[in-house]
């Protein structure tokens, strides 16, 4: 005999349109297209990162940028320190890959890159899924601006 305390609730049958309907909020963050530029020591590589959502603290619904890992860098070391949030770990620098006299291409490899290009967008889901580091300036100025601006003022978003 089950108590009226526990019993389930009874569930309201979804309609067609309400399955099908664009979900109530969404934040989708792709990191695709990774690029190779330069020569020699100036070498690098970066990666488009495309965002489309409809919440309403990012001003702006879509957005596409490119960013380097170091850029990811620059966004996980703010995070640490000006939220209270756990950020989440970076795939790793791979320094062996970086050693001179390699029979191969090294970071610049197209596995490594790949493998790189969805560890950074597991890391940037992540960070950007948590409710506390969306409100987080720097992740704004990550996912939209077209150029970071280290000397940025951190500090929080206010909601439209």
């Amino acid at each position: 005999m089950t108590s009226t305390a526990t019993q389930r609730i009874p569930s309201k049958r979804q309609t067609l349109d309400e399955a099908y309907a664009p979900p109530a909020n969404f934040l989708e963050i792709e990191v695709v297209n990774p690029i190779t530029h330069g020569v020699g020591k100036m070498r690098y590589t970066d990666y488009e990162i495309r965002m489309r959502t409809n919440l309403p603290v990012f001003k702006q619904k879509e957005s596409n940028v490119r960013r380097r890992y170091s850029d990811f860098e620059w966004l996980r070391g703010e995070l640490e320190r000006d939220s209270k949030i756990v950020v989440p770990g970076l795939p790793g620098k791979s320094f062996k890959r970086q050693l001179p006299f390699r029979s191969d291409d090294g970071i610049f490899e197209e596995e490594f890159i790949e493998n790189r290009r969805k560890g950074l967008e597991q890391f940037i889901n992540k960070v950007a899924g948590h409710p506390l580091a969306q409100n987080e300036r720097s992740l704004h100025i990550f996912l939209q601006e077209t150029y970071i601006d280290r000397n940025y003022v951190p500090g929080k978003i206010r909601s439209a």
